[in-house]
Protein backbone atom coordinates (compact mmCIF):
# COMPACT_ATOMS: atom_id res chain seq x y z
CA UNK A 1 0.00 0.00 0.00
CA UNK A 2 1.79 3.49 0.90
CA UNK A 3 4.32 1.87 3.63
CA UNK A 4 7.49 1.04 2.45
CA UNK A 5 8.14 0.28 -1.19
CA UNK A 6 8.47 -3.57 -1.86
CA UNK A 7 12.23 -3.18 -2.46
CA UNK A 8 12.92 -1.39 0.50
CA UNK A 9 11.21 -4.16 2.49
CA UNK A 10 13.36 -6.44 1.00
CA UNK A 11 16.51 -4.89 1.89
CA UNK A 12 15.99 -4.91 5.33
CA UNK A 13 14.15 -8.40 5.44
CA UNK A 14 17.09 -9.82 3.89
CA UNK A 15 19.39 -9.67 7.00
CA UNK A 16 16.69 -12.09 8.94
CA UNK A 17 17.79 -15.82 9.30
CA UNK A 18 14.38 -16.64 8.10
CA UNK A 19 14.71 -14.88 4.92
CA UNK A 20 14.71 -17.49 1.88
CA UNK A 21 15.58 -15.26 -1.63
CA UNK A 22 14.66 -18.79 -3.30
CA UNK A 23 11.06 -18.46 -2.14
CA UNK A 24 10.48 -14.99 -4.15
CA UNK A 25 7.79 -14.57 -6.69
CA UNK A 26 7.27 -18.60 -6.74
CA UNK A 27 5.76 -19.07 -3.03
CA UNK A 28 6.24 -14.67 -2.01
CA UNK A 29 4.46 -12.38 -3.99
CA UNK A 30 5.08 -8.54 -3.46
CA UNK A 31 2.27 -6.57 -4.60
CA UNK A 32 2.40 -2.37 -4.54
CA UNK A 33 -0.54 -0.86 -5.07
CA UNK A 34 0.09 2.24 -3.66
CA UNK A 35 -0.74 3.96 -7.16
CA UNK A 36 -4.29 2.38 -7.34
CA UNK A 37 -4.32 3.80 -3.77
CA UNK A 38 -3.42 7.52 -4.40
CA UNK A 39 -5.57 7.70 -7.43
CA UNK A 40 -8.46 5.27 -7.43
CA UNK A 41 -11.67 4.75 -4.80
CA UNK A 42 -12.31 2.33 -2.14
CA UNK A 43 -14.05 0.57 -4.79
CA UNK A 44 -11.33 -0.07 -7.20
CA UNK A 45 -8.62 -0.79 -4.67
CA UNK A 46 -10.85 -3.73 -3.36
CA UNK A 47 -11.33 -5.12 -7.13
CA UNK A 48 -7.46 -4.46 -7.49
CA UNK A 49 -6.96 -6.50 -4.22
CA UNK A 50 -9.31 -9.51 -5.36
CA UNK A 51 -8.00 -9.33 -8.44
CA UNK A 52 -4.30 -10.29 -6.74
CA UNK A 53 -5.52 -12.58 -4.37
CA UNK A 54 -7.69 -14.89 -7.05
CA UNK A 55 -4.57 -14.99 -9.59
CA UNK A 56 -2.44 -16.44 -6.89
CA UNK A 57 -4.51 -18.09 -4.51
CA UNK A 58 -2.51 -17.84 -1.37
CA UNK A 59 -2.87 -19.33 1.87
CA UNK A 60 -1.43 -15.95 3.53
CA UNK A 61 -2.56 -12.56 2.57
CA UNK A 62 -0.76 -9.38 4.56
CA UNK A 63 -1.89 -5.78 4.11
CA UNK A 64 0.71 -3.68 4.59
CA UNK A 65 -0.43 -1.10 5.54
CA UNK A 66 -3.86 -1.37 6.19
CA UNK A 67 -3.88 1.69 7.95
CA UNK A 68 -3.16 4.25 4.49
CA UNK A 69 -6.03 2.37 3.08
CA UNK A 70 -8.24 3.77 5.68
CA UNK A 71 -6.79 7.06 6.27
CA UNK A 72 -7.07 7.72 2.84
CA UNK A 73 -10.08 6.75 2.40
CA UNK A 74 -11.27 9.36 5.02
CA UNK A 75 -10.50 11.86 2.90
CA UNK A 76 -12.67 11.31 0.30
CA UNK A 77 -15.37 8.92 1.68
CA UNK A 78 -17.63 8.70 4.71
CA UNK A 79 -18.04 6.25 7.80
CA UNK A 80 -20.96 4.14 5.78
CA UNK A 81 -18.85 3.68 2.86
CA UNK A 82 -15.82 2.49 5.10
CA UNK A 83 -17.16 0.47 6.98
CA UNK A 84 -18.99 -0.94 3.43
CA UNK A 85 -15.52 -1.59 2.68
CA UNK A 86 -14.42 -3.60 4.76
CA UNK A 87 -17.31 -5.73 5.30
CA UNK A 88 -16.79 -6.48 1.71
CA UNK A 89 -13.17 -7.07 2.01
CA UNK A 90 -13.64 -9.43 5.07
CA UNK A 91 -16.25 -11.34 3.05
CA UNK A 92 -13.78 -12.05 -0.01
CA UNK A 93 -11.50 -12.90 2.40
CA UNK A 94 -13.59 -15.24 4.37
CA UNK A 95 -14.41 -17.23 0.84
CA UNK A 96 -11.01 -17.23 0.11
CA UNK A 97 -9.60 -19.40 3.51
CA UNK A 98 -6.99 -16.88 3.08
CA UNK A 99 -5.10 -16.44 6.64
CA UNK A 100 -5.09 -12.49 6.33
CA UNK A 101 -3.15 -9.90 8.14
CA UNK A 102 -4.05 -6.59 7.87
CA UNK A 103 -0.81 -4.31 9.62
CA UNK A 104 -1.43 -0.81 10.73
CA UNK A 105 0.08 1.95 13.28
CA UNK A 106 -2.85 2.92 15.78
CA UNK A 107 -2.93 4.96 18.66
CA UNK A 108 -4.51 3.84 21.77
CA UNK A 109 -7.79 5.94 21.39
CA UNK A 110 -8.60 4.99 17.83
CA UNK A 111 -9.85 1.39 18.88
CA UNK A 112 -13.13 2.50 19.78
CA UNK A 113 -15.65 2.61 17.26
CA UNK A 114 -13.35 1.79 14.75
CA UNK A 115 -14.73 -0.87 11.85
CA UNK A 116 -11.67 -2.46 11.61
CA UNK A 117 -11.35 -4.31 14.88
CA UNK A 118 -14.95 -4.92 14.79
CA UNK A 119 -14.30 -6.76 11.57
CA UNK A 120 -11.55 -8.49 12.14
CA UNK A 121 -11.67 -11.89 13.96
CA UNK A 122 -8.41 -11.73 15.89
CA UNK A 123 -6.45 -8.51 16.81
CA UNK A 124 -2.81 -8.45 18.04
CA UNK A 125 -1.75 -5.25 19.82
CA UNK A 126 2.31 -4.69 20.31
CA UNK A 127 3.58 -1.58 21.76
CA UNK A 128 6.90 -0.77 23.16
CA UNK A 129 7.49 0.40 26.65
CA UNK A 130 9.91 2.48 27.87
CA UNK A 131 11.45 1.84 31.44
CA UNK A 132 14.06 4.18 33.02
CA UNK A 133 16.77 3.56 31.00
CA UNK A 134 15.40 0.15 29.19
CA UNK A 135 12.64 -0.55 26.36
CA UNK A 136 10.76 -3.56 26.50
CA UNK A 137 8.00 -5.01 23.66
CA UNK A 138 4.97 -6.37 24.75
CA UNK A 139 2.36 -8.25 23.09
CA UNK A 140 -1.56 -8.34 23.99
CA UNK A 141 -4.03 -10.81 21.99
CA UNK A 142 -7.32 -8.82 22.26
CA UNK A 143 -9.23 -10.48 20.69
CA UNK A 144 -9.54 -14.05 19.24
CA UNK A 145 -12.73 -15.66 17.77
CA UNK A 146 -13.51 -19.41 18.65
CA UNK A 147 -10.25 -20.20 20.50
CA UNK A 148 -9.51 -19.33 24.07
CA UNK A 149 -6.38 -16.71 24.69
CA UNK A 150 -3.98 -16.14 27.61
CA UNK A 151 -4.77 -12.93 29.20
CA UNK A 152 -2.25 -10.25 30.30
CA UNK A 153 0.91 -8.81 28.38
CA UNK A 154 3.49 -10.82 26.78
CA UNK A 155 6.75 -10.22 26.12
CA UNK A 156 8.77 -10.45 22.91
CA UNK A 157 11.98 -9.33 21.72
CA UNK A 158 13.13 -8.76 17.31
CA UNK A 159 16.45 -10.81 16.90
CA UNK A 160 18.41 -12.30 14.11
CA UNK A 161 15.40 -15.48 13.99
CA UNK A 162 12.88 -12.66 13.34
CA UNK A 163 10.11 -12.09 16.19
CA UNK A 164 10.32 -14.34 19.68
CA UNK A 165 7.95 -14.27 21.61
CA UNK A 166 7.57 -15.36 25.69
CA UNK A 167 4.49 -16.22 27.18
CA UNK A 168 3.45 -15.37 30.02
CA UNK A 169 2.54 -19.52 31.21
CA UNK A 170 5.72 -20.09 29.00
CA UNK A 171 5.86 -24.00 30.94
CA UNK A 172 3.32 -23.90 33.53
CA UNK A 173 0.75 -25.46 30.52
CA UNK A 174 1.30 -27.88 28.00
CA UNK A 175 3.10 -30.85 28.80
CA UNK A 176 1.68 -33.18 31.56
CA UNK A 177 3.66 -32.31 35.00
CA UNK A 178 5.78 -35.26 35.92
CA UNK A 179 5.30 -37.10 39.12
CA UNK A 180 8.07 -36.01 41.92
CA UNK A 181 10.12 -39.60 42.30
CA UNK A 182 11.06 -40.26 45.70
CA UNK A 183 14.48 -40.83 45.05
CA UNK A 184 17.30 -38.01 46.91
CA UNK A 185 19.63 -36.16 44.81
CA UNK A 186 23.40 -35.74 46.54
CA UNK A 187 25.27 -32.53 46.85
CA UNK A 188 28.36 -34.30 47.01
CA UNK A 189 28.95 -33.82 50.79
CA UNK A 190 28.01 -37.04 52.77
CA UNK A 191 27.55 -34.90 55.90
CA UNK A 192 25.24 -32.50 54.10
CA UNK A 193 23.37 -35.38 52.20
CA UNK A 194 22.74 -36.29 56.30
CA UNK A 195 21.49 -32.91 57.51
CA UNK A 196 19.05 -32.57 54.41
CA UNK A 197 17.80 -36.32 55.21
CA UNK A 198 19.42 -38.09 52.30
CA UNK A 199 20.26 -35.34 49.85
CA UNK A 200 17.74 -32.56 47.74
CA UNK A 201 14.55 -35.10 46.90
CA UNK A 202 14.12 -35.18 43.38
CA UNK A 203 12.06 -32.35 41.75
CA UNK A 204 12.35 -29.81 44.73
CA UNK A 205 13.44 -26.40 45.08
CA UNK A 206 16.45 -25.46 47.29
CA UNK A 207 17.11 -22.38 48.64
CA UNK A 208 20.81 -21.29 49.30
CA UNK A 209 21.24 -17.95 51.17
CA UNK A 210 23.96 -16.68 53.19
CA UNK A 211 26.29 -13.40 52.86
CA UNK A 212 29.10 -12.60 50.31
CA UNK A 213 32.30 -15.32 50.65
CA UNK A 214 30.17 -18.10 52.77
CA UNK A 215 30.17 -20.46 49.62
CA UNK A 216 26.79 -20.35 47.64
CA UNK A 217 28.41 -20.74 44.56
CA UNK A 218 30.97 -23.00 45.20
CA UNK A 219 28.50 -25.31 46.69
CA UNK A 220 26.16 -24.90 43.79
CA UNK A 221 29.20 -25.84 41.93
CA UNK A 222 30.01 -28.85 43.61
CA UNK A 223 26.22 -29.77 43.33
CA UNK A 224 26.38 -29.93 39.39
CA UNK A 225 29.34 -31.77 39.37
CA UNK A 226 27.49 -34.37 41.98
CA UNK A 227 25.34 -34.95 39.30
CA UNK A 228 28.01 -35.37 36.34
CA UNK A 229 29.40 -37.65 38.56
CA UNK A 230 26.40 -39.90 38.73
CA UNK A 231 25.85 -39.50 34.85
CA UNK A 232 23.01 -36.77 35.15
CA UNK A 233 23.78 -33.67 33.12
CA UNK A 234 23.27 -30.81 34.83
CA UNK A 235 22.81 -26.18 33.89
CA UNK A 236 24.17 -23.60 35.86
CA UNK A 237 22.28 -20.27 34.74
CA UNK A 238 24.47 -17.33 36.11
CA UNK A 239 23.65 -13.76 35.87
CA UNK A 240 27.10 -11.84 37.60
CA UNK A 241 29.85 -14.02 35.84
CA UNK A 242 30.48 -15.54 32.88
CA UNK A 243 31.18 -19.24 32.23
CA UNK A 244 35.04 -19.22 31.55
CA UNK A 245 35.33 -17.18 35.21
CA UNK A 246 32.84 -19.69 37.26
CA UNK A 247 35.02 -22.73 35.48
CA UNK A 248 38.44 -21.63 36.57
CA UNK A 249 37.19 -20.71 39.96
CA UNK A 250 35.35 -24.23 40.45
CA UNK A 251 39.13 -26.02 38.56
CA UNK A 252 40.88 -24.49 41.61
CA UNK A 253 38.45 -26.13 43.85
CA UNK A 254 39.30 -30.05 41.99
CA UNK A 255 36.19 -29.53 39.64
CA UNK A 256 35.99 -30.11 35.90
CA UNK A 257 33.56 -28.77 34.43
CA UNK A 258 35.26 -28.11 31.25
CA UNK A 259 35.08 -31.73 29.79
CA UNK A 260 31.23 -31.99 30.45
CA UNK A 261 30.68 -28.81 28.54
CA UNK A 262 32.76 -30.11 25.67
CA UNK A 263 30.99 -33.51 25.65
CA UNK A 264 27.36 -31.84 26.30
CA UNK A 265 26.75 -32.50 29.94
CA UNK A 266 26.79 -29.17 31.22
CA UNK A 267 25.58 -25.84 29.93
CA UNK A 268 27.09 -22.60 31.25
CA UNK A 269 24.71 -20.76 30.68
CA UNK A 270 24.99 -16.97 31.03
CA UNK A 271 21.76 -14.40 30.96
CA UNK A 272 22.70 -11.31 29.32
CA UNK A 273 21.84 -8.84 31.81
CA UNK A 274 20.13 -6.89 29.28
CA UNK A 275 16.31 -5.46 30.08
CA UNK A 276 14.89 -9.20 30.55
CA UNK A 277 11.86 -10.10 30.91
CA UNK A 278 11.48 -13.71 32.93
CA UNK A 279 9.61 -15.37 30.55
CA UNK A 280 11.98 -14.70 27.99
CA UNK A 281 14.83 -16.17 30.68
CA UNK A 282 12.11 -18.77 31.45
CA UNK A 283 11.84 -19.95 27.68
CA UNK A 284 16.15 -19.94 27.22
CA UNK A 285 16.49 -21.95 30.55
CA UNK A 286 13.84 -24.84 30.00
CA UNK A 287 15.11 -24.80 26.50
CA UNK A 288 18.74 -25.77 27.98
CA UNK A 289 17.38 -28.10 30.00
CA UNK A 290 15.70 -29.82 27.06
CA UNK A 291 18.27 -29.45 24.90
CA UNK A 292 20.77 -31.76 26.91
CA UNK A 293 17.99 -33.52 29.09
CA UNK A 294 19.35 -31.65 32.24
CA UNK A 295 17.95 -33.28 35.37
CA UNK A 296 19.75 -30.42 37.87
CA UNK A 297 19.89 -26.74 37.70
CA UNK A 298 21.68 -23.75 39.97
CA UNK A 299 20.61 -20.29 39.59
CA UNK A 300 23.31 -18.46 40.59
CA UNK A 301 22.21 -15.81 41.47
CA UNK A 302 18.55 -14.50 42.04
CA UNK A 303 19.99 -11.23 43.05
CA UNK A 304 21.79 -11.12 39.70
CA UNK A 305 18.38 -12.07 38.05
CA UNK A 306 16.37 -9.58 39.54
CA UNK A 307 19.07 -6.64 38.48
CA UNK A 308 19.03 -8.31 34.81
CA UNK A 309 15.45 -7.93 34.96
CA UNK A 310 14.08 -4.73 33.23
CA UNK A 311 12.48 -2.03 35.95
CA UNK A 312 9.31 -2.91 34.85
CA UNK A 313 9.40 -6.21 35.97
CA UNK A 314 11.41 -6.31 39.41
CA UNK A 315 8.26 -4.98 40.67
CA UNK A 316 6.69 -8.51 40.48
CA UNK A 317 9.84 -9.99 41.32
CA UNK A 318 7.96 -12.39 43.48
CA UNK A 319 5.01 -13.49 40.86
CA UNK A 320 8.74 -13.59 38.27
CA UNK A 321 10.08 -16.41 40.70
CA UNK A 322 7.03 -18.10 41.17
CA UNK A 323 6.19 -18.91 37.25
CA UNK A 324 10.11 -19.41 36.95
CA UNK A 325 10.43 -22.48 39.97
CA UNK A 326 7.43 -23.81 39.22
CA UNK A 327 8.04 -24.15 35.14
CA UNK A 328 10.93 -25.85 35.90
CA UNK A 329 10.51 -28.47 38.82
CA UNK A 330 7.23 -29.22 36.93
CA UNK A 331 9.28 -30.84 34.11
CA UNK A 332 10.67 -32.91 36.66
CA UNK A 333 14.40 -30.85 37.20
CA UNK A 334 16.05 -30.26 41.04
CA UNK A 335 16.86 -26.47 41.10
CA UNK A 336 19.11 -24.98 43.40
CA UNK A 337 18.92 -21.38 43.94
CA UNK A 338 21.45 -18.91 45.62
CA UNK A 339 20.56 -15.72 47.08
CA UNK A 340 22.94 -12.97 49.34
CA UNK A 341 21.75 -12.24 52.38
CA UNK A 342 23.24 -8.67 54.33
CA UNK A 343 24.67 -10.08 57.21
CA UNK A 344 24.85 -8.13 60.44
CA UNK A 345 26.27 -10.38 62.95
CA UNK A 346 23.35 -9.06 65.28
CA UNK A 347 20.34 -10.43 63.28
CA UNK A 348 19.31 -14.01 61.64
CA UNK A 349 18.34 -12.65 58.81
CA UNK A 350 16.61 -15.34 56.60
CA UNK A 351 16.31 -13.47 52.97
CA UNK A 352 16.09 -10.23 51.63
CA UNK A 353 13.09 -11.22 49.66
CA UNK A 354 9.78 -12.58 50.33
CA UNK A 355 9.88 -15.82 48.34
CA UNK A 356 9.43 -18.63 51.36
CA UNK A 357 6.01 -20.10 49.80
CA UNK A 358 8.03 -20.70 46.72
CA UNK A 359 10.68 -22.60 48.50
CA UNK A 360 10.78 -26.09 49.56
CA UNK A 361 14.03 -26.82 51.12
CA UNK A 362 15.77 -23.94 52.52
CA UNK A 363 19.57 -23.96 53.82
CA UNK A 364 21.69 -21.06 55.82
CA UNK A 365 24.82 -20.31 55.63
CA UNK A 366 26.01 -17.64 58.17
CA UNK A 367 29.20 -15.93 59.92
CA UNK A 368 29.56 -16.04 63.75
CA UNK A 369 32.06 -14.40 65.83
CA UNK A 370 34.14 -16.83 68.22
CA UNK A 371 37.30 -16.34 69.98
CA UNK A 372 38.43 -13.52 67.65
CA UNK A 373 37.41 -15.29 64.62
CA UNK A 374 35.06 -15.22 62.00
CA UNK A 375 33.83 -18.73 61.40
CA UNK A 376 31.19 -20.27 59.14
CA UNK A 377 28.31 -21.79 59.97
CA UNK A 378 25.08 -24.07 58.08
CA UNK A 379 21.45 -25.29 59.04
CA UNK A 380 18.88 -26.63 57.76
CA UNK A 381 15.66 -24.04 58.04
CA UNK A 382 13.31 -26.28 56.01
CA UNK A 383 12.77 -29.68 54.34
CA UNK A 384 8.93 -29.87 53.17
CA UNK A 385 8.85 -33.23 52.57
CA UNK A 386 11.37 -34.88 54.99
CA UNK A 387 13.05 -34.63 57.95
CA UNK A 388 16.05 -32.65 58.56
CA UNK A 389 18.53 -31.56 61.01
CA UNK A 390 18.21 -29.34 63.55
CA UNK A 391 22.46 -28.74 64.06
CA UNK A 392 23.86 -26.01 63.46
CA UNK A 393 27.59 -27.16 61.99
CA UNK A 394 30.82 -24.98 61.28
CA UNK A 395 32.42 -25.80 57.92
CA UNK A 396 35.32 -25.00 56.14
CA UNK A 397 36.11 -24.15 52.46
CA UNK A 398 39.33 -25.80 51.65
CA UNK A 399 41.13 -26.94 47.98
CA UNK A 400 38.35 -29.97 47.66
CA UNK A 401 35.46 -27.48 48.87
CA UNK A 402 33.52 -27.33 51.60
CA UNK A 403 34.15 -29.55 54.63
CA UNK A 404 31.76 -29.75 57.47
CA UNK A 405 32.84 -30.29 60.67
CA UNK A 406 30.63 -31.48 63.82
CA UNK A 407 27.67 -29.76 65.48
CA UNK A 408 28.61 -26.98 67.46
CA UNK A 409 28.25 -26.81 71.08
CA UNK A 410 28.38 -25.23 74.22
CA UNK A 411 27.85 -21.70 72.78
CA UNK A 412 24.31 -19.86 72.97
CA UNK A 413 22.55 -17.26 70.65
CA UNK A 414 24.49 -18.36 67.73
CA UNK A 415 22.22 -17.43 65.54
CA UNK A 416 22.89 -13.64 66.39
CA UNK A 417 26.20 -14.41 65.05
CA UNK A 418 27.76 -13.32 68.02
CA UNK A 419 27.48 -16.41 70.69
CA UNK A 420 28.68 -16.29 74.12
CA UNK A 421 29.82 -19.54 75.77
CA UNK A 422 27.21 -21.63 77.69
CA UNK A 423 28.78 -21.49 81.21
CA UNK A 424 26.50 -22.02 84.16
CA UNK A 425 27.37 -20.32 87.35
CA UNK A 426 26.81 -22.56 90.51
CA UNK A 427 23.47 -20.22 91.50
CA UNK A 428 22.21 -21.16 88.20
CA UNK A 429 22.77 -25.04 88.34
CA UNK A 430 20.87 -24.84 91.43
CA UNK A 431 17.73 -23.17 89.79
CA UNK A 432 18.15 -24.98 86.94
CA UNK A 433 15.91 -27.89 88.16
CA UNK A 434 12.78 -25.14 88.73
CA UNK A 435 13.56 -23.48 85.53
CA UNK A 436 13.13 -26.12 83.75
CA UNK A 437 9.46 -27.40 86.10
CA UNK A 438 8.09 -23.91 85.12
CA UNK A 439 8.87 -24.57 81.38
Amino acid sequence: MLGEPAIKMLRYQQQFQFFDQSKLDASIRFINLSQVVLDNDLNAVLQEIVKEVEAASPGMVVVDSFRTVVRKAQSGAGDVELQGFIQRLALHLTSWQATTFLIGEYDEDETRDNPVFTVADGLFWLSQHVERNSIVRKMQIRKSRGQASVPGMHTFRITDAGLQTFPRTFGLTGNEEKARGQRRLSLGIPELDAMLGGGIPEGDSLLLAGSSGTGKSLLGAQFIAEGLRQGEPGIVAMFEERPQEYAQRAAGFGLDLDTPQQEGKLNLLYIRPLDLSVDETVREIIDAVQEIGAKRLVIDSLAGFEMALAPGFRTDFRESLYRMIGALTRIGVTVLSTVEVQETLTVFSLSDFSIFFLIVDFLRLLFVSINGQLRKMMVVIKMRRSAHSIDMREYEITSRGLVIGEPLRGYRALTTGVPEPWNLKSAEVQDLPDTLESL
